[in-house]
């Protein structure tokens, strides 16, 4: 009782040293909401930076949480501490997660040069946790070299991760019958590295062919791109193909380095880091006020008293925008 009881200033500096208990607390606070850990959060956001945070995404089926526990036993073949963010849906009743990820992760847990992290969505959109960047500021402030967030894959609403991650790996599989679905929902149009994964089945070159030749329209369609988005096949099953898949990972990463296309991601990354945070603090003050006149005014709108339009301004109308929830 009394360890969760310490302070989250407490937690930095063990968190900093890469202490595993105390990155899971401030993560669970982050996640939580609690203002307590703001000021915590502050002073590892200013020391984060450093590490190359790669979205993966892609629709179910297509083997992403293979492709990572994979991806992460070569990088740490070479050295380097992997993160993992493995966020999971959430049941829109209980708001629980199954938590698959961590499970099917099992052989990666007892290496101290990774940390995995299972969110549940929580009901957010997009694809995201609500505190998943934070958990990513927990473990770039604490030196891992890689931090992988593997979003929920639920096809069409996967495109925020393009606006968090430094470098956006598109899974692909053959045989799925979503691929024309993924492109049209724009998906594909988020990728730096498209993954075909599965490779090892008979029907992989058709599908590694068809989206090359999508690609190539899609330039014709937009030229002027900085970065072509390469085409990567692998197979999880007999380690073929991740090598080629790290040295895209580390171009890309020199891209966004010294590139002014780069550069130019990276302020946007940070804009959306604002104007979400600002979404989810506009969020939270409604719902602290809104409580007491929520029942009232719904009433009157059930019998038809009074429009949606004029509910909603009532709600709104109460709200402290400049307060602290």
């Amino acid at each position: 009782m009394m360890a969760s009881r310490v302070p989250s200033d407490s937690l930095v500096a063990p968190a900093l040293a890469g202490n595993s208990a105390a990155m899971a607390r401030l993560m669970s606070r982050a996640e939580a909401g609690s203002t307590e850990c703001r000021a915590a959060m502050a002073s590892l956001y200013a020391k984060a930076g450093q590490a190359h945070v790669i979205g993966i995404t892609g629709v179910p089926g297509s083997g992403k949480s293979t492709l990572v526990a994979t991806l992460t036993l070569k990088l740490r073949a070479s050295g380097k501490r992997v993160g993992i963010i493995a966020v999971d849906p959430s049941s829109p009743y209980s708001g629980g997660s199954i938590m698959g990820d961590r499970i099917r992760m099992s052989e990666l847990v007892q290496d101290v040069g990774v940390f995995i992290r299972s969110m549940a969505t929580r009901g957010a959109q997009g694809g995201l946790a609500r505190a998943s960047l934070e958990a990513v500021d927990v473990l770039d402030a604490a030196g891992f070299d890689y931090v992988l967030i593997e979003t929920v894959g639920v096809g069409q609403a996967e495109v925020e991760i393009a606006r968090a991650a430094h470098t956006v790996v598109v899974v692909s599989a053959p045989g799925l019958g979503d691929d024309i679905q993924a492109i049209k929902a724009g998906i594909l149009e988020i990728a730096d590295i498209h993954v075909v994964s599965k490779c090892d089945r008979s029907d992989a070159n058709r599908t590694i062919s068809d989206l090359k030749t999508m690609l190539t329209m899609g330039l014709s369609l937009s030229p002027g791109h900085d970065w072509q988005a390469p085409v990567v096949p692998i197979s999880s099953v007999n380690g073929e193909g991740f090598e080629p898949l790290i040295e895209c990972l580390q171009r890309h990463g020199r891209f966004m380095r010294t590139s002014e296309a780069g550069q130019a991601r990276v302020r946007r990354i940070a804009e959306f880091r604002m104007l979400k945070t600002a979404e989810d603090l506009l969020h939270q003050r409604f719902l602290a006020t809104r409580q007491g006149a929520l029942a009232a005014v719904s009433s009157q709108l059930a019998q038809r008293l009074i429009s949606p339009y004029q509910a909603a301004e009532r709600l709104l109308a109460g709200i402290n925008l400049e307060g602290t929830p």
